[in-house]
């Protein structure tokens, strides 16, 4: 499974998805791309999130997280 950006959806209709490749292909249209800046966002936001969190905050989060995956055991 790649792990780089996802490729933008293309329609499943084939006529559809044949006028999409024909207007990339004349420049009417361009390919859209996800923006790099999100996913920097992602990867620091738990990070983020923790630091401002208070230890018995954090731990009320972890315990109600860790009764959730017990419960699905059940």
């Amino acid at each position: 499974m790649p792990t780089g950006p996802k490729a933008p959806k293309r329609p499943r209709d084939p006529n559809q998805l044949a006028k999409s490749i024909v207007d990339l292909a004349t420049g009417e249209t361009e390919d859209k791309k996800p923006l790099a800046s999100a996913r920097k966002g992602g990867l620091k936001g738990g990070k983020a999130r923790a630091k401002t969190l208070t230890p018995e905050q954090r731990s009320e989060i972890a315990t109600v997280a860790a009764q959730a995956r017990w419960k699905k055991g059940d």
